[in-house]
């Protein structure tokens, strides 16, 4: 018989080598077919399925003082190599079938019952014969039993078949085993030419003394167990046999009780008609009682609804009932002080009694009944009433109020005495009836446009009357000279001293003026809006500074704007619509404050009349202060600084658009020599504006700078062109002057650098043409026979052109003559013609530098390309030439 691959060491030493790694031990390897099949089904492989060739090895590893066994399931890669695919722990092992219906009885299935899917069917492992198939089942047996504890369940085998032929099959077994405090830990089988291993007998030795004592009562050894099997089967068929004939011996017995049972019957028969009987009569009494039980129960709920019902018409007859105090007050109560609080008890009573009739608070049944129609109609004429007399009442308080302040003139400005507005008693006396003014928009908010108006108007005569007398007494009381405002005309004498006189007090009185009024204004904008019930953001944080107001303000009543008005109800449910309010809050501070702001004009004009300049004062103050204003709801303030600023910006740039014309009358007069006298005017005119500059005031400079210049320069070229012949010294000269008047200014402030520049190039430009011009008119045909030469360069040779007409060697010689004989005289000449025309006598050393290097220069390249044309020619060097202008 061929050797069993369970005795191959190179198939266990390949195994090993598959599993390398994982530090397990191979205790048993053995080749197996692999099919698919399931429970109790046969395990032929039918068409279509394909066994597959495994290896089925068993192996332990020690962790500490335990034991672990695995099940490893491996395949042949297509190198030939084994490599594994599946492993199962034994301790998940709970099944081992031999399927009955394989003849040769080498097909078995394992179990798992760690499995994901008991639906799929589970694998078929065919042995190679019956010897292996035990060899291996035998080895799984005992390594579960020593290290698990337990068996699993063996189905289609005879596990004492199995254990005879693993005793029969038994020659030697060495076994080392280890005894810890736990127990055995571990049993390692060693083979060498055994045909079966086990690790320990399937059946103890108690067992097997117990199966022979009983095999000998019957003179038989372990060894026939056949023999004993056929003779257990004979003696039950006796015993069976037995049992029926003493059935049969019984008949008698069994016919008398068969006749007890009959009469046992009739007996159940009268019985069960009796119980019909009674079950009839029984069902009748519960239908009886179910009846009263029904009636019984309707009667407890119509008392229980009776009651109910009774409360609430106690509590709608609660509702309903109008307190003859409420009445009173409502109907025909005074607003004095002294009496609000009664009122605004009122005012809540009605509130929450309206509020009660109405859903979602009222059931919604009891809208159709006429008593609550009734008393809602009695509710609303209370309502209506109240709002007309306390609307009529606030109105009249309104107006009453400012004609007792406009007619005390110590509230005003005085002839000698400025008054600073104070509203503190006015704002005191409205607090009183702030919470009737919540409660007014609670009931009708209706009612509030007019209370708002009446207020508006009232309040913005006040207001005006205290700016007018303000502004007019701020003006009186400012003492300041007149500055020119003929700044840059060309009729004035050029040696005109600017006025310097000290205006600074007009600014300052502007800036009392916005100091004063801005904060009242915003304030009376945040009070008027928290007064008036508009559901807008605050303006000012309380005890925050109200606007850019940098001094403070000494008011007391400044901290106390907000207080007490915003939270007349806090449990009212604030509305969602602060954007439509705002637009209303807006509208209504127009009407607050329109017309205020000719007062505030009327102060720019006069200022602009003493120093136009202090525009840029006013400028810069005005955006100050509209920086600080953010709030939206200080609209009509801000609009209000926006056409300030927008008035002052029209008031500079009409004294920008004035000054520009006196700069452009300047080309209708005769012609002109020397600096214009605006050059020098504008210089003392931007250093005033510089001082004058504050906080944003730089771009509205800058703007006026730009025009200045664009005028200046564009009125100094059309002067030059008057006159072509001296166009060159009259732009030089005044280029000249306008970067030594600018030069410090230049230094510090971007926009005049930027014209610096310009006209410092204007100035480069024309000093190059007026020395060029002199140089030629001195020296006109030794550089125009230095121009011929270069022409011809481009066409022809060096060598040719000599031989040219009216450049040969003989005509050199007489240019020579004529240009250079006497240059002593003829340099002099040309400083003197510089110097003829020229006005300015501190660029004539300049001037005369540029000229003597503009020469060198010329004369220098007349020099090479004489060398390079006429070489054998002797001409006086540059050196010389050098030599003799530095001389001169």
């Amino acid at each position: 018989m061929a050797k069993s691959s369970a005795d191959d060491e190179e198939l266990k030493r390949a195994c090993a080598a598959a599993i390398e790694g994982t530090k397990q031990k191979i205790v048993m390897s053995v080749r197996v077919a692999k099919s698919r099949g399931i429970w109790a089904k046969s395990g032929r492989l039918g068409r279509g399925q394909i066994a597959k060739f495994r290896v089925i090895a068993i192996s332990t590893k020690q962790k500490g003082q335990r034991t672990k066994a695995f099940l490893r399931v491996l395949k042949y890669s297509s190198g030939g190599v084994l490599e594994p695919t599946k492993f199962y722990k034994l301790k998940h092992l709970s099944k081992v079938e031999v399927l009955s219906n394989d003849p040769s009885g080498c097909t078995f299935m394992l179990g798992f019952d760690n499995l994901r899917s008991q639906s799929v069917a589970p694998a078929q492992w065919t042995m190679r014969n019956i010897d292996d198939r035990n060899r291996l089942l035998i080895c799984i047996l005992n390594i579960s039993k020593e290290i698990l504890g337990r068996l699993p369940k063996v189905v289609g085998i005879d596990i004492v078949e199995m254990a005879l032929w693993a005793k029969e099959n038994t020659a030697t077994v060495t076994t080392t085993q280890t005894t810890t405090q736990d127990g055995p830990a571990a049993s390692v089988v060693i083979e060498e030419d055994l045909k079966v291993t086990v690790e320990k007998d399937l059946v103890s030795q108690a067992e097997e003394e117990d199966m022979e004592a009983l095999l000998g009562t019957y003179v038989m050894g372990v060894t026939e167990a056949e023999a004993f099997s056929e003779r257990l089967k004979r003696e039950l068929l006796a015993l069976e046999a037995a049992n029926v004939h003493s059935i049969l011996e019984t008949e008698s017995l069994i016919d008398e009780v068969m006749q007890g049972l009959e009469s046992a019957t009739v007996c159940v028969d009268d019985m069960d008609e009796w119980l019909g009987i009674f079950n009839a009569k029984l069902r009748h009494m519960r239908e009886d009682i179910e009846s009263i039980e029904i009636r019984n129960n309707k009667l407890e709920m119509q008392s229980l609804n009776n009651k109910t019902l009774v409360e609430e018409l106690d509590k709608l007859l609660k509702q309903l009932s109008i307190p003859s105090e409420y009445t009173a007050c409502l109907t025909g109560g005074s607003f004095e002080e002294a009496n609000m609080l009664q009122n605004v008890e009122a005012c809540e009573w009605l509130a929450s009694a309206l509020r009660s009739l109405q859903a979602p608070t009222s059931d919604p049944a009891y809208a159709t009944m006429r008593a609550v129609k009734e008393k809602r109609g009695e509710l609303e004429i209370l309502k209506a009433t109240f709002v007309r007399r306390a609307s009529e009442f606030l109105r009249n308080y309104f107006a009453s109020l400012v004609d007792f302040m406009i007619t005390d003139k110590s509230y005003f400005s005085q002839r000698g005495q400025l008054k600073r507005p104070d509203h503190a008693d006015l704002r005191y006396k409205c607090r009183t009836y702030a919470r009737l003014l919540q409660h007014l928009k609670n009931l009708d908010k209706n009612c509030l446009g007019q209370l708002r108006k009446a207020y508006c108007q009232s309040l913005n005569l006040l207001l005006r009357r205290e700016a007018r007398e303000f502004a007019n007494e701020l003006r009186a009381s400012t003492k300041a000279s007149r500055n020119p405002q003929v700044w840059l005309e060309a009729s004035a004498n050029s040696n005109q001293t600017v006025n310097n006189a000290d205006t600074s007090m007009v600014s300052d009185a502007y800036a009392k003026m916005l100091t004063i009024f801005i904060p009242l204004l915003v304030d009376e904008s945040s009070f008027f809006a928290h007064f008036m019930c508009f559901d807008v953001p605050a303006l000012v944080p309380p005890g925050g500074p109200s606007n850019g107001n940098k001094n403070g303000s000494n008011d007391d009543d400044a901290n106390e704007d907000d207080l007490g008005i915003m939270d007349i109800d806090e449990n009212d449910s604030k509305t969602s619509n602060e954007s439509a309010d705002l637009v209303a809050l807006n509208e209504a501070l127009q009407d607050l404050l329109n017309g205020i702001q000719e007062d505030f004009y009327a102060v720019v004009d006069w200022a602009y009349k003493i120093d136009p300049l202090r525009c840029i004062s006013m400028h810069g103050i005005t955006e100050r202060y509209l920086s600080g204003q953010k709030a939206d709801a200080a609209g009509f303030v801000r609009l209000l600084l926006d056409d300030l600023e927008s008035r002052i910006s029209m008031q500079f740039n009409r004294f920008v658009d004035e000054a520009c014309h006196q700069i452009e009358r300047n080309e209708r007069n005769v012609r002109q020599m020397g600096v214009l006298p605006y050059i020098p005017r504008f210089a003392t005119l931007a250093t005033r504006m510089e001082q004058y500059i504050q906080g944003q005031s730089r771009e509205l400079v800058d703007q006026a700078y730009m025009k200045f210049v664009s005028i200046m320069f564009a009125t100094l070229e059309k002067i030059a062109q008057a006159e072509p012949k001296y166009a060159d010294i009259v732009l030089l000269e005044n280029y000249a002057a306008f970067q030594n008047s600018l030069y410090d200014l230049a230094n510090v402030v971007p926009t005049l650098a930027k014209f610096y520049h310009q006209a410092s190039e204007a100035y480069e430009q024309a000093c190059t043409r007026h020395i060029s011009m002199i140089i030629y008119y001195q020296f006109e045909r030794l550089f125009q026979f230095a121009r011929k030469i270069e022409d011809l360069m481009y066409t022809i040779t060096p060598e040719e052109i000599p031989f040219q007409l009216g450049l040969s060697k003989m005509d050199l010689r007489k240019m020579l003559k004529s240009s250079l004989s006497g240059v002593d005289k003829s340099i002099s000449a040309m400083y003197r013609r510089l110097q003829k025309n020229l006005t300015s006598e501190e660029l004539l050393p300049s001037l005369w530098d540029k000229c003597k290097k503009e020469f060198l220069d010329k004369y220098e390249s007349f020099a090479q390309l004489v060398a390079k044309i006429y070489p054998n020619e002797t001409i006086p060097s540059v050196a010389e030439m050098r030599d003799l202008l530095a001389s001169m």
